[in-house]
Order: C-alpha cells, then structure tokens, then sequence
C-alpha cells in the first residue's frame, strides 16, 4: 500500500476522538488556521498537520501506552522535529472528555 492509499484508508477509519477532534479544527475555525488531515509528512502520516504553524497533532489512544508503541511514537517526533515541526501529543480521552481543554493546548502551541 503507498502512502495515499493509506491516507485514504486512515481517514475512512477515524476513531470518534480524531472525527471530534477534525471537527473542531476544519474550515480555519481554530484561529484562523487550515489544518490537514491524516496527512502525509515526510515517511509518516501526521493524525493533523498546520503547515503555517508547522505543527503536528497526534491523538493517542491506549495502543500508545506500549513501551513498543512508545518507542515508534519517539522515531515518528524526532523524524517531525527534524524537519522543523512541532509536535503535540494529546490523548482520546482528553479529545473526548475535555475538548475545550485540548483546543486551549493547540492555541498555546500554536503562539510558540
């Protein structure tokens, strides 16, 4: 599978958090700003991605509480912040239970 298919095939299956989450963020209405979607960023796939802020969001759920996962997790914000970007980390469970929250994080990263 290539990297658009799957793009596709991550944006068809998008857990609650992430659809939540898009829907908060899509048409400018954070700030003003385009955030993208499952988009592809160098050999990874970002969950959200402001190429104006240069910022990569990730929503984790409990499959990242793996050591295994963690490690991948780390490979995927060094080869982010090697190209500049910043990257933050947010849990479904925050998405879910504490949006308003989580959008106040995005906006702190967005300022620095």
């Amino acid at each position: 599978m290539n990297i658009r298919e799957a793009v596709r095939a991550l944006r068809r299956r998008q857990t609650v958090a992430e659809a939540r989450r898009w829907a908060a963020l899509r048409g400018h209405q954070l700030d003003g700003l385009k955030f993208r979607r499952q988009h592809p960023v160098g050999r990874f796939v970002a969950d959200f991605y402001c190429p104006e802020a240069k910022l990569v969001i990730e929503v984790d759920g409990g499959v990242h509480e793996s050591d295994e996962q963690r490690l991948r997790d780390r490979d995927r914000d060094d080869h982010f912040a090697s190209l500049g970007l910043t990257v933050l980390r947010v849990t479904n469970d925050d998405v879910m239970s504490d949006l308003p929250s989580v959008l106040a994080r995005i906006r702190t990263a967005l300022r620095q």
